[in-house]
């Protein structure tokens, strides 16, 4: 075999944004390499920015205008005097036409060759590869061809991932509708419409191997990892090893990392890939797809094996051999996804400024721990601004442990105590899965939040809000009214009592409001009603930014903080304790009637774009028919009626960008509509 030429690289553009650019940057500035952003209208004030040697404008904000132009990105690589490009993952890192142009304008392609990138990014081509390499596969299935002995069945995108252009079909009344919009999806999401089905399976694990290959012939498989915990058909918390395999035994690793080196072999694969099955408990499992890109959850493959993955990808990219015995896994890893969504609203992305982000005991970031313990990769941090243009990913936060257990609990314990304000995140549910024994098992398969949903999971846990309300509306209190401060040191019993002149403070969680009325009475400090579950409350000092209780006898800390809301002139309030957090609007003492939306008003749950609208005035509808859909953050997301009706008013068009709050539509109730 003809050795390759060795194409040292000196300076490296990310054609990325966010955490993953800064990843990338991290590696290259450990190796002395030069460093290159791109950044739309948008992300002009990005962290990624900011790491970089130099930057880049692209001029907008949509996908297809910036970070999508492939002929703009590489323009930018010549401009700053970069000779490669990394892609990192999303946007064009499986474009095999941006690989070639790459190539073609003399710039070192950090990835694939895009032949390979072309035959694994058709999720029906690779799946014909793989049954010629022996690989095994789930049958596919032409959506004309299917009765109901198929159902359920999976609509996919023949391109792309991250769970767009999915769809569970589980009657075949469904199909037609389910096929379409998938199809609408993928094109707006990948640029290509193609999609296909396969057998569901309701319940099974989602298993991937990493492999990383020179162009020596040399392939790796740098163990597996069990990506099963998520929501949308998208990962939340992913970890390595896979409990599964773990269970079965060794023989399973074994055939898994067989059949990831021969998938990466049958296609002549160069650089990082990952190949992704669904297994079942007995050990089978099935080729899902490959992603010819570094993966989201890498670093947890990094932190058992020890190996800088993109740091080989700069190697194999310059030309080097993989030296050495390919890598194997110590201790266990667990990493979990920390996204800009409210779970209990049907995992809605968020949009606003993230006004504090710590995350506590943090040993590395962007790399290996120097020994077990906390990484942390993040692309927001404080000031940051969340928009409805990009993934709602904000960080990952990874543990590195002996054992899973271990792991486990550092990582819950972590997110606990961590400072994330001003956007509603996935925070709280993450603890809460982290701790529900099926996930501490290791048992938990891709059905975990069909069977386990938000409500449930955080259920009693985390710092009530009510109890939070109570903390806020002391530390308002002495930050408004510095005479109060006197009470510091004394601890006057809270307690239940009637008549008397109360102040009050309203906050507001989600739709909940709550009401906290409080005094200074002849035994202290007083509360008109103790939040639910809690006896006895007791004050031991206050001021504007820290309460302390007795809450049943036991001492509590309550750090509270404030920040400014977007559209609102109260600011917002976060409690954070040891029990949790609790974030809370301030709710004005007097509300503009004009600002409510009407009766039966269709509110956009999120800011976002109208891409669909299924109504007209006149027409009849029923509670919880989808009537209109957004875009924001990639996805389709659907908009119901509030309850049957008839509309009597569209107020917004196809195109139209709207803000979360916004009336789209009014469903006007009738009394033989509600019966």
């Amino acid at each position: 075999m003809t050795t390759p030429t060795t194409t040292p690289i000196t300076s490296v553009l990310v054609a990325n944004r966010g955490e993953i650019a800064r990843r990338v940057f991290a590696t290259a500035r450990r190796r002395g390499l030069a460093t290159v952003a791109v950044h739309s209208d948008a992300d002009a004030d990005g962290l990624h920015v900011g790491d970089a040697d130099a930057a880049i404008h692209l001029p907008g904000n949509a996908p297809g205008e910036t970070y999508l132009r492939s002929d703009l990105v590489i323009e930018a690589a010549q401009r700053a005097g970069a000779d490669a490009i990394h892609p990192g993952y999303g946007f064009l890192s499986e474009n095999a036409d941006f690989a070639q142009a790459v190539m073609d304008a003399g710039l070192t392609w950090i990835g694939p060759d895009p032949e390979a990138i072309r035959v694994m990014g058709s999720k029906i081509a690779s799946k014909e590869k793989m049954r010629e390499a022996g690989v095994p596969v789930l049958e596919q299935l032409e959506p004309s061809a299917i009765t109901q002995d198929d159902l359920p069945v999976l609509v996919k995108a023949s391109a792309g991932g991250g769970g767009r252009g999915m769809r569970v079909v589980r009657t075949l009344a469904e199909l037609e509708s389910a096929v379409e919009s998938a199809s609408a999806e993928a094109g707006s999401a990948f640029g290509d419409a193609t999609v296909f089905c396969e057998r569901y399976l309701e319940t099974g694990h989602h298993v991937e191997v990493q492999v990383m290959a020179d162009r020596h012939g040399t392939v790796w498989a740098l163990g597996e990892r069990e990506c099963s915990l998520q929501r949308r058909h998208q990962k939340v918390v992913e970890e390595a090893p896979s409990p599964l395999v773990e269970r079965v035994g060794p023989q399973m690793r074994e055939a898994l990392l067989s059949a990831g080196r021969a998938a990466a072999a049958a296609v002549g694969y160069v650089g990082a890939g990952t190949v992704e099955f669904l297994a079942t408990e007995d050990g089978s499992f099935y080729f899902l797809e490959m992603n010819t890109r570094l993966q989201v959850e890498h670093p947890v493959t990094e932190c058992v094996t020890g190996v800088d993955l993109v740091g080989l990808q700069l190697d194999v990219a310059e030309g080097r051999p993989l030296v050495g015995d390919e890598p194997t896994m110590t201790g266990w890893s667990i990493e979990a996804r920390i996204y800009a969504e409210d779970p209990a609203d049907g995992w809605t992305p968020q949009t606003g400024t993230v006004a504090t982000f710590d995350v506590p005991g943090v040993r590395a970031e962007f790399d290996l721990p120097p020994s077990h313990g906390v990484r942390l990769d993040a692309g927001y941090g404080a000031g940051s601004v969340v928009s409805t243009h990009y993934d709602a990913m904000l960080a990952k936060v990874i543990t590195w442990a002996p054992t899973r257990e271990v792991a486990a609990r550092e990582l819950a314990s972590t997110l606990r105590r961590s400072r994330v304000h001003g956007v509603t995140t996935n925070r709280d549910l993450l603890v809460a899965t982290l701790l529900h024994p099926e996930v501490l098992a290791g048992t938990a398969d891709t059905g975990f939040y069909d069977a386990h949903g938000p409500a449930e999971l955080t259920a009693g846990s985390g710092l009530s809000p009510e109890l939070g309300a109570v903390a806020a509306a002391l530390a308002d209190a002495a930050a408004g009214r510095p005479s109060l401060g006197g009470l510091a040191g004394m601890t006057p019993g809270f307690r239940n009592v009637g008549g008397g002149l109360f102040r009050r403070r309203g906050y507001a969680v989600g739709e909940a409001e709550i009401s906290v009325g409080y005094r200074l009475g002849r035994d202290g400090l007083e509360v008109e009603s103790l939040p639910e579950g809690v006896e006895s409350l007791a004050l031991v000092s206050h001021d504007a930014d820290r309460v302390v209780l007795l809450v049943d006898g036991v001492r509590r800390t309550f750090e509270v903080s404030r920040h400014p809301v977007a559209g609102q002139d109260e600011p917002g309030v976060a409690v954070d304790s040891a029990l949790g957090s609790v974030e809370l609007r301030t709710l004005p003492r007097f509300v503009d009637p004009s600002a409510q939306a009407p009766e039966g008003a269709l509110v956009a749950p999120m800011p976002g774009a109208v891409v669909r609208v299924a109504v007209e005035v006149g027409d009849t509808v029923t509670a919880g028919q989808p009537l209109m859909w957004l875009e924001a953050m990639k996805m389709e997301h659907p908009v119901a009626a509030p309850a049957a009706g008839t509309v009597t008013e569209v107020m917004v068009t196809v195109g139209q960008q709207v803000e979360q709050g916004t009336s789209l539509a009014v469903v006007e109730s009738t009394e033989e509509d509600a019966a």
